[in-house]
């Protein structure tokens, strides 16, 4: 029997070669991406958002196959939706995060998806989950995927610290994602974030001509949009 290629994508589809990543602070999360979708060397989309809405509180940043995580996303949308009804109170991210473990699992070999899962919920409060290709689940303070993520393992461990708020941590995933997407020719375009807290949910943009040019850099906060 012939082996699977699983690193072949099916003819014709749109690949998210892409850096995605999550932090969570006292209080909330933040989860950022690039924009760039790519067919192979072609890009087919410089102004992709990559910040999918589960539920009010909860949001997932997808890498791998745009068609395959998309799909995937709004199952879980839907599954969370009628968790909703039936028990009359927002859903948790560790159910969401668990849906979306069970249906990447059971699909490993026919499904290229990496999934970050974060947001807030009344228990838990901000929260992030991490599940790669194969379906496993992981709980981590913060995660990063995708191809660009590659690059900025060795940024992130150097540079987080626990008990960040959420300026510090707005500063730290524009900045590893500005490295990411300067290294990775497979990320580019934009720089979307969204901060998930009790208050609700904020989105930020960032041109990518507004993009730091190095680490440090100081920060115009009205370019966020």
């Amino acid at each position: 029997m012939q082996a699977l290629d699983m690193a072949r994508l099916k003819a014709g589809e749109m690949d998210l070669g892409t850096s995605i990543m999550a932090v969570a602070y006292d209080g909330g999360v933040i989860m950022g991406a690039d924009s760039r979708t790519t067919m192979g060397s072609y890009i087919a989309n410089r102004v992709t958002d990559k910040l999918t809405h589960i539920s009010d509180r909860i949001y997932c940043c997808r890498s791998g196959s745009a068609a395959d995580t998309q799909a995937v996303a709004d199952m879980v949308s839907y599954h969370l939706g009628m968790v909703s009804v039936q028990h009359d109170e927002a859903p948790r991210v560790a159910v969401a995060a668990q849906l979306f473990q069970e249906i990447c699992y059971s699909n490993k070999d026919r499904l290229s998806a990496g999934i970050i899962v974060a947001g807030w919920d009344k228990r838990s409060g901000g929260s992030v989950y991490n599940v790669p290709l194969g379906g496993g689940l992981f709980k981590q303070p913060w995660a990063i995927g995708g191809s660009g993520s590659t690059y900025i393992y060795g940024y992130c461990d150097a540079t987080w610290k626990e008990g960040w708020g959420r300026d510090e941590t707005l500063k730290f995933v524009r900045e590893a994602l500005a490295l990411a997407m300067r290294r990775d020719g497979s990320s580019g375009g934009t720089i979307r974030m969204v901060d998930i807290s009790e208050s609700g949910v904020k989105r930020f943009f960032l041109p990518g001509d507004d993009l730091p040019d190095a680490v440090g850099k100081d920060f115009v906060p009205h370019k966020f949009v």
